[in-house]
């Protein structure tokens, strides 16, 4: 094989030593599958520093992902446009010198900011019809099956064709990180699992958390209930169902999940961007799934396990004509005991803890 190219990415450009920066979506799945997109444009260019535009809810990720420079933190709002901000974040662009912007999402907003910073090749779908503000447009989204293959297309030369695999996202929380969490907040040596019991939209939002965490602490189990501020409420009844050895760890800092996922023996979630951070670490996870398809939400990473409504099981493509995506009678069909079983033989071979010493 040519030392200078590379079998599923195209040639190696290793004399580019411009910065790239990324702009990625920032839902917190999506911005993991992002670290996929990082992993190709750093086998295509091994020279080039990478950065990660960033809200300061995901920032924490970054320090996770292998082959990012860094995080380039900004405030601007998701619902409106803000000229201001968009003016001061290209100012701090224009000084980083980057030479190529890849620019993920496909509103209009999330080209400016790099367009105004003169950023030289600006790489994107034409999305909201970003003409000027895009100069290294692409076509043919629509035929993509995924985000993440309309994501990393674009660290692609243009008109690649499309790898049958993409790298894994990878999040490596270091173990001396997890050991000083463990000990800073008591957590022992006991077996732990974490849940997360949060998602966007009730449809997607399992019921059966608090009769599982029961059983997993009459099993001897820590469990560790990691979230934002809006599964605080569902933390605390499962906490009240399942005793002392549960412990709600929701909040604002993701660097807490991050830690207590990485910490765990396993990771039950729904789907939700958590699941996808539990897959990255490396923990074991098992994620549940409604009326959403795994084939299309799944981690690129393997679950240990996809707990699927009996009624959908075997679905692997889309299942836009079979379920209804905000129906929510799907997700709470799946009985405990489905779960539990699936737990029970997960825990059975999963890694010991990391070392806390």
């Amino acid at each position: 094989m040519n030392a200078d190219s590379n079998p599923s990415f195209g040639p190696v450009d290793a004399a580019d030593t411009r910065p790239l920066l990324i702009v990625p979506y920032n839902w917190i799945g999506d911005f993991v599958r992002g670290h996929t997109v990082v992993r190709v444009a750093r086998q295509r260019w091994p020279n080039r520093p990478i950065d990660i535009l960033t809200t300061p809810l995901c920032a924490p990720l970054v320090d996770y992902m292998p082959g990012v420079r860094k995080a380039i933190v900004h405030d601007l709002p998701r619902s409106r446009l803000t000229p201001d901000r968009q003016w001061r974040l290209a100012q701090r662009l224009r000084t980083e010198g980057y030479g190529t912007a890849l620019i993920m999402p496909r509103t209009w907003k999330s080209a400016l900011a790099p367009a105004l910073a003169g950023i030289p090749e600006r790489v994107g779908f034409v999305g909201e019809v970003r003409f000027g503000l895009l100069n290294r447009w692409r076509w043919g989204e629509r035929a993509l099956p995924r985000l993440i293959d309309k994501n990393a297309m674009l660290a692609l030369p243009p008109g690649a064709a499309r790898p049958t695999h993409w790298p894994e996202p990878e999040l490596r929380v270091p173990a001396a990180d997890v050991a000083a969490w463990r000990q800073a907040g008591g957590f022992g040596r006991e077996p732990a699992v974490a849940l997360a019991p949060g998602s966007v939209g009730a449809h997607k939002r399992w019921p059966g958390y608090p009769e599982l965490a029961k059983a997993l602490t009459a099993d001897g189990v820590q469990v560790w209930v990691v979230g934002g501020p809006g599964e605080t409420e569902a933390a605390r009844a499962i906490v009240a169902a399942a005793g002392p050895r549960a412990r709600d760890l929701t909040g604002i800092d993701l660097r807490q999940g991050v830690l207590a996922i990485a910490a765990a023996n396993l990771a039950v979630s729904n789907d939700s961007g958590l699941m996808h951070v539990a897959a990255a670490t490396g923990t074991p996870t098992i994620g549940i799934f409604g009326p959403t398809s795994p084939w299309h939400w799944a981690p690129l990473n393997p679950l240990a396990a996809a707990v699927q409504p009996a009624s959908l099981r075997g679905t692997e493509m889309p299942y836009h004509s079979i379920a209804k995506r905000d129906d929510a009678s799907y997700i709470s069909s799946i009985p405990v005991s489905d779960v539990w079983d699936a737990v029970r033989e997960v825990l059975a071979g999963v890694r010991q803890p990391q070392a806390t010493s």
